[in-house]
């Protein structure tokens, strides 16, 4: 149980890290220090506080278990986080300089659509890998705390609709782009 752990928080790590690496590149290692409104503070409170609450969990005993004997739930669980985990890296990478934080979605100069690996087949990859990572986390420690990403999907959703539409309204191309290809499941949704 203890290789569980270490691989989930090692996978935990190397997602923060990759992610704080090129958003660093990306924006030139420039800090911003403009203030920023409360409901921005308050979702990336929400995003820190997610994160820390994961590493604890993976770190402390069971919480809300599942099953008394759940090796195959474990398994299912590590199949799902590691499928998550590549698909929000690969993902983040694929997307390069044309990315921003959730929280402040927006067109960047120089922004161009972005239609190759991942992006080929769904618009958003990392949405779903870090949905899917969470999940399985969840499973991997046999928690019902593995529900609670299905809170997460609409939310998901709703800032999918959202960033979609700005893309349409800014970005050359993208229109497009959205009816070569699916949001979140290839050939399907």
């Amino acid at each position: 149980m203890i290789w569980l752990r270490i691989y989930l928080l090692a996978g935990l790590v190397v997602h923060k890290a990759l992610w704080e690496a090129l958003k660093r590149r990306s924006s030139g290692g420039a800090a911003k220090r403009a203030p920023q409104p409360l409901s921005l503070r308050l979702v990336k409170g929400v995003k820190v506080a997610i994160l820390l609450g994961v590493v604890a969990q993976t770190m402390a005993p069971e919480i809300l278990p599942i099953s008394s004997s759940p090796f195959w739930l474990r398994v299912a669980g590590v199949l799902i986080y590691t499928a998550g985990l590549i698909v929000a890296l690969l993902g983040r990478i694929q997307l390069g300089d044309s990315w921003s934080d959730i929280e402040t979605a927006q067109v960047l100069r120089n922004q161009a659509v972005v239609s190759r690996g991942l992006y080929r087949y769904i618009r958003h990859p990392i949405y779903v890998g870090d949905l899917l990572l969470l999940a399985g986390l969840e499973l991997s420690l046999n928690s019902w705390l593995a529900l609670a990403v299905g809170l997460l999907a609409p939310v998901v959703l709703w800032k999918a609709v959202r960033e979609e539409r700005m893309l349409a309204e800014s970005l050359p191309g993208y229109d497009a782009y959205c009816v070569q290809t699916k949001r979140f499941i290839p050939f399907i949704v």
